[in-house]
């Protein structure tokens, strides 16, 4: 069963673009032509992975039924099934956002502030 919403980590200027109304994408997003969206089960290792050593990020929660047809499930790393956004990620569809804060066991946990 697939989850009710999903993950999409931000820069600080990144988040403020999105406050602001909606986000278009990162770099990567906007090159490989959708918004890279992670489960929670995910989120830790997308992190690791491809924000290792970055300050100031933020996490915002998005709610998947919201935004319909737009998101596919495709495969990526590993083979894992990783929710895509095609097209804008409107701030309407955001459940949660906030600074991104670890457990202590190192686990990246929810936003819990919109």
């Amino acid at each position: 069963m697939k989850p009710a919403t999903a993950f999409k980590v931000l820069t600080a200027e990144q988040m403020v673009v999105l406050e602001a109304g909606s986000f278009d994408g990162a770099a990567v997003d906007l090159a490989d032509g959708y918004i890279h969206l992670s489960t929670f089960d995910q989120l830790t290792e997308t992190v690791d992975k491809h924000f290792a050593g970055q300050d100031a990020l933020h996490v915002a929660e998005v709610d998947l039924d919201a935004l319909g047809e737009a998101v596919k499930w495709e495969p990526s790393r590993g083979g894992q099934l990783f929710p895509h956004l095609y097209g804008p990620l409107p701030l309407e569809v955001v459940v949660a956002y906030g600074p991104l804060h670890r457990d202590n066991a190192g686990q990246v946990q929810r936003p819990v502030a919109g």
